[in-house]
């Protein structure tokens, strides 16, 4: 028995240290894509900072951070920077124009458990809908987020999205999202109490 045991701990540990060896592999891959994504674009006339990457525009510099996260949650998608990296394809997809691949993307970290990170999906979605016409699909989206808020999306974030969304679409409803977020004390307030103004 004390052998079956040395043999179970043993594989144990070989476990944890693979599994941190990859997480750590993880996060230094995420971060090089992150790295890429925030890159800053070239300025015309202005020679680049030495050892800086920099990119000629904003679509070559989605292409290749996509190219990247999409490498990263192909190799680690069980592990959170995977699933983040999925977030982000999703984003740098939409950004490149290809709303196909990026409802795709967007959809499977919306139906993940990480909720943080489900809301941060689901608003980019509703957003996706709302540039294509698909705004049933957007307010449902939006409502859920106000039902159940998170750290990524506060409950008032969501209605903000929702009343910008019906300010064409049902204006009377736009303002009266405005007029509850009004006495809100944070950004959400101030952005309402503008919105009002602006009428």
């Amino acid at each position: 028995t004390s052998i079956v045991a040395l043999l179970v701990l043993a594989a144990l540990i070989a476990g944890l240290v693979t599994y941190y060896h990859r997480s750590d592999a993880a996060e230094l891959a995420f971060g090089g894509a992150i790295d890429t994504y925030s890159a800053p674009l070239a300025q015309p006339g202005q020679p680049a900072t030495p050892g800086e990457k920099t990119f000629a525009t904003a679509a070559l510099r989605a292409k290749a951070a996509n190219e990247q996260f999409n490498q990263i949650a192909e190799r680690y998608g069980m592990l959170r920077p995977g699933r983040t990296a999925l977030y982000f394809a999703g984003v740098t997809a939409l950004e490149m124009g290809q709303t196909g691949t990026a409802e795709t993307d967007l959809q499977k970290v919306a139906d993940s458990h990480d909720t943080n990170l489900a809301a941060l999906a689901k608003l980019a979605l509703a957003g996706l809908y709302q540039n294509t016409n698909r705004d049933s699909k957007a307010v449902v989206l939006y409502q859920q987020l106000i039902a159940k808020p998170t750290t990524t999306v506060p409950a008032n974030a969501a209605r903000l999205q929702l009343a910008a969304l019906y300010e064409t679409t049902n204006p009377a409803e736009a303002q009266r999202i405005y007029a509850q977020l009004k006495s809100d004390r944070g950004a959400a307030g101030q952005i309402a109490a503008q919105k009002l103004t602006q009428k």
